[in-house]
């Protein structure tokens, strides 16, 4: 295979108050035609500057140095505005994370693919049928009917296909993607992902896979390599980079990756009395069905786990258990002595906690609102935050100290059971598992019990102690982790469990439209 893209000594620099700040330190990057490369790292290792310069759309300030940056055979630095055009008309495609926030949601579905093969220079005729071949072309169901219907009126799986129809219209040689599955429950993760290998065995492009996720790249890549804090520390074969990898911090990586084998939570006695039993919970938004007579308990010191994918149910029912949402049905928590009874840890702290208060300001109102009895210091103690992020801000914390906060407003009432919603989906894999160790070890001081809602089977099955399964507003199957993860008897649960295993990448299985 020849060389497609060669990239030697890139460096990328912004410009911060103060100074400027390197993104990219002296990076070497080389990508065979038809090859499948993957990039992994955490939070601003360098990941999507990379990825910004190989396309040119980095932001106004940042400054870009490179002995090499070659892609097709283009010196991609010296392009001049109408030969930039052209490349990023004709070499490359990119794929993003967030289809909703990359696609226009005032035009049609098919208006906005139809743009990406005009402005290849086809007829009018010709766009419209290269528009339906290309919906079609990605799994999507009924292609013509779909031109007419906008993005909200598609799932998430559906919205990404869409995105990489629009990136392959032009047949780039190259297609980069940006964290493209981020978001997505497992299942339609992987059929995303067997997408994208179906379709690059097909039509022969080279890819460049971007995310945090490292089991993830490692099986759908032939080579990946490894970032920190913008530099490149190896590259290797994906099996490689699991099996042995060289460096200490890819040995960090592939420590942290929460597994979906071996040994799991033992489960709290059964026999004694439950702190929550809900009784055909129901909830209807319209004429969707987003509870459809939910039946389930929580014991004292539990962790129930609930998986699903997204529409499910999940996150419905977790804000119904906190007494958030109207239902249907009976629910009864035995907390009788304790005001606040539920608390809730989201996905985002950056969304629920309050950008103009300091760390102390927002756990010692949490204390004074929840009737508790502890201090700010000790709260933050007891989450494992240093005593010198009491006083700042959100915006001056790391993503796991901001979750660490919310964690810590949550415990500042003794309530007995906290909703956690997707509270580590956000995180990179090292902080991730110092947040799932945070929530067990509180849990085992405390004897705290959790309803625990995420679409990673991999962080239920670690922190879960029993495991509910949602699909369409039911529970199909409810059991031990150990019977879950051992032994799934409904189907769906087996094809969660089966899509969260993510198959070799050499044996691509057909993908169903998500």
């Amino acid at each position: 295979m020849s060389g497609l893209v060669s990239v030697r000594g890139l460096t990328v620099e912004h410009r911060v108050a103060g100074g400027r700040r390197t993104a990219v330190d002296g990076v070497d990057l080389d990508i065979a035609e038809g090859e499948a490369h993957g990039l992994v790292g955490e939070s601003g290792s360098g990941k999507s500057t990379i990825a910004l310069a190989l396309t040119r759309y980095l932001p106004k300030g940042a400054r870009v140095r490179a002995d090499q940056l070659r892609v097709a055979g283009r010196d991609v630095l010296s392009l001049d505005a109408a030969g930039l055009r052209q490349y990023r008309r004709d070499d490359i495609g990119v794929v993003f994370q967030e289809p909703s926030r990359a696609l226009n949601p005032t035009a049609s579905i098919g208006s906005q693919v139809a743009e990406a093969h005009r402005l290849r220079g086809l007829s009018a005729t010709a766009t419209r049928d290269a528009t339906v071949a290309s919906l079609a072309e990605v799994g999507l169901p009924d292609p013509e009917r779909l031109t007419a219907r906008y993005p909200h009126e598609l799932s998430g799986g559906q919205q990404q296909r869409v995105m990489i129809a629009m990136a392959l219209a032009a047949r780039p040689r190259l297609l980069i993607l940006d964290e493209p599955t981020t978001g997505l429950d497992s299942q339609v993760q992987a059929e995303v992902l067997a997408l994208i290998t179906r379709l690059q065995h097909q039509l022969g492009f080279a890819s460049l896979l971007i995310s945090h996720d490292l089991p993830l790249v490692a099986a759908h890549s032939d080579r990946v390599g490894v970032l920190e804090r913008g530099r490149l520390l190896e590259t290797t074969t994906s099996s490689g980079l699991v099996a042995a990898p060289a460096h200490d911090y890819t040995r960090r990586l592939v420590a942290a990756i929460p597994a979906l084998d071996g040994p799991v939570r033992e489960a709290v006695d059964a026999a004694s009395p439950p702190l929550l039993v809900a009784s055909g919970l129901r909830k209807h938004y319209g004429g969707h069905a987003a509870l459809d007579g939910v039946d389930l308990r929580i014991g004292r010191g539990e962790t129930l786990g609930i998986v699903g994918e997204s529409g499910s149910g999940k996150t419905t029912l977790g804000r119904v258990v906190a007494g958030v949402t109207a239902f249907d049905g009976e629910l009864a928590l035995d907390a009788p002595t304790t005001p606040p009874p539920v608390q809730i840890v989201f996905q985002s702290p950056d969304a629920s906690l309050n950008p103009r208060r300091t760390v102390r300001q927002t756990l010692r109102r949490a204390i004074e609102l929840l009737h508790g009895d502890e201090s700010p210091e000790r709260l933050a103690a007891q989450t494992g935050l240093p005593a010198e992020v009491l006083d700042k801000l959100p915006h001056q914390l790391s993503g796991g100290q901001k979750q660490r906060v919310a964690i810590a407003r949550a415990f500042a009432g003794r309530s007995p059971l906290i909703v956690c919603d997707e509270p580590t989906s956000a995180l990179d894999v090292t902080v991730q598992a110092t947040v799932i160790d945070l929530l067990i070890d509180l849990q085992e001081r405390t004897g705290v019990s959790y309803l625990f809602i995420s679409h990673d089977l991999a962080v239920v099955r670690r922190v879960s102690h029993r495991v509910a399964v949602m699909q369409r507003g039911r529970l199909v199957e409810t059991a031990s982790a150990a019977e879950i993860f051992g032994g799934a008897r409904h189907p769906y649960t087996q094809s969660l469990i089966a899509a969260a295993r993510l198959g070799r990448r050499d044996e691509p299985t057909a993908a169903a439209p998500a």
